[in-house]
């Protein structure tokens, strides 16, 4: 082909709106729009089940965006484009930069490649307020504690930058002999993501919607109703950030251009805790495997594979516990207050090393995102930057009665003890059991006993905090 070609390299930026990349390679004669599946380089890192699944529908929304000219492939990416530059005329590569650790070693590899060929390569921020490498202390090293990483470090920095438009016109071309998002085989044999699509509108009008939703229902009470799992005030949004079927640029400047208060200046926060983490993957590659505090190397975990399943289908006898873990199997999302909660249970009460939560969280939550996941596991194991201490323990019980004061959130999850008066529903185990009788429960049989006594599995691990600091491990 004698057409001069510029490739737009989509990855986690699915969406024309507010694209840096797209957006320039709009200046040129004809774009061929690419996206490649790369399970080679990723290794174990790989995307898990709920995330391909997402994808998959992702994909086909931005590929109808573009009138059905996006070319996908799978395999290592410089073969690919090895294979593209025989057959496509291209004279400059345009992608929005990733931060993942095997993605940065990747894509170094591939532009110094590209650009020995005579192709030129330019990308962009697209997926973040601000780049890593830019929120510093004065000193030059990075922050480990996020309010002066985010107070001082991102409101003195430059102010993210303002959303750009969807290109008016893109002469887009594509390749007949790629793939196709089919052969991708994005999608689980089984048809347990059936349950999930009621849930979610994805694609990048699909962001749109659920941000429009959010400013109309959910803003104005954020700061506290965030707390409330059954109340519509989170944003839900972390799907599409991760994909980005929407930026972050997009919800900062619109929520702050609606007004300052503390609803909004909560929102941004928890933008700027997004920031955080991919602060700390970057300064520490090794964050989704290593304590960042080297002293838990110590600690002693416990390897109780019966309380790890309990764990992961939502039988461990403690409601608030169970609800959450249900949620996620049954939506692909968790609410974050009961993130807390069931990551504070698995790792303190049961003791179970937080690799653990963090595998499970990687295949079963559509928005599992390496930093996000990684730096959120470390921050409620008590081994991160800036985590909660070790010793403060989610009392799951107290954490129902003052989060879902009515039961609506267990009582959706958990329907065999809905019949319990709330005095008893987050505690079946302390109900009289004529109470039991009554709400038709019988412990052990309808609904689990739980795994462990929440007051001595509490005491058990402070006592195993209190020896590793003590250095008797």
């Amino acid at each position: 082909m004698n057409e001069r070609i510029a490739i737009h390299w989509f990855r986690q930026d699915l969406r024309l709106s507010d694209n840096p990349a797209l957006t320039k390679a709009a200046m040129h004669d004809a774009v061929l729009p690419i996206y490649i599946l790369d399970d080679d380089n990723a290794g174990k890192h790989a995307m898990g089940a709920a995330s391909r699944w997402w994808l998959y529908h992702s994909l086909q929304a931005l590929d109808t965006s573009l009138g059905n000219k996006l070319s996908v492939y799978r395999g290592n990416p410089q073969t690919i484009l090895d294979d593209i530059l025989k057959h496509f005329n291209v004279e400059v590569v345009y992608w929005n930069r990733c931060y993942e650790p095997w993605r940065i070693q990747r894509d170094t590899l591939i532009k110094k490649n590209l650009k020995t060929r005579g192709i030129a390569v330019h990308t962009f921020n697209g997926s973040l307020l601000w780049e890593p490498w830019d929120i510093k202390k004065n000193d030059g090293t990075p922050y480990k504690v996020f309010t002066p990483f985010y107070r001082k470090g991102c409101f003195n920095a430059k102010a993210p930058m303002a959303p750009l438009a969807k290109p008016d016109y893109i002469n887009y071309v594509d390749d007949p002999d790629h793939a196709g998002i089919g052969a991708l085989n994005l999608l689980p044999k089984t048809s347990w993501d059936k349950q999930l699509e009621p849930h979610w509108d994805i694609g990048e009008e699909g962001a749109r919607k659920r941000f429009k939703a959010f400013i109309e229902e959910g803003l104005a009470f954020y700061k506290d109703g965030r707390n409330l799992p059954a109340k519509p005030y989170v944003s839900r949004l972390s799907p599409y950030l991760h994909y980005g079927e929407i930026s972050p640029n997009q919800l900062w400047h619109t929520v702050r251009s609606i007004d300052d208060d503390k609803n909004i200046g909560h929102f941004c926060s928890e933008l700027g805790w997004r920031e955080f983490s991919y602060s700390q993957l970057y300064h520490n590659p090794e964050l989704p495997h290593k304590n960042l505090q080297s002293k838990f190397d110590a600690f002693p975990w416990n390897e109780n594979t019966d309380h790890l399943h309990a764990w992961q289908t939502g039988k461990t006898g403690i409601p608030m516990v169970d609800a959450g873990m249900r949620e996620l199997w049954q939506t692909g999302y968790m609410h974050n207050r009961i993130r807390m909660i069931v990551g504070s249970f698995l790792v303190k009460n049961l003791r179970l090393q937080w690799h653990h939560g963090e595998r499970w969280f990687w295949d079963t939550l559509i928005d599992a995102d390496l930093a996000n996941n990684s730096a959120s596991w470390q921050w409620i194991a008590g081994c991160g930057a800036d985590a909660a201490p070790y010793f403060r323990i989610f009392n799951p019980v107290t954490q129902g009665q003052k989060f879902d004061p009515d039961g609506e959130y267990v009582r959706q999850y958990i329907p065999e003890i809905a019949r319990l008066p709330n005095k008893y529903l987050f505690n079946p185990w302390e109900a009289p059991e004529l109470i039991l009788k009554e709400a038709g429960i019988e412990l052990g049989s309808t609904y689990p006993s739980p795994v462990v006594n929440l007051k001595q599995s509490r005491q058990f691990a402070l006592q195993a905090f209190q020896s590793l600091k003590q250095g008797g491990l």
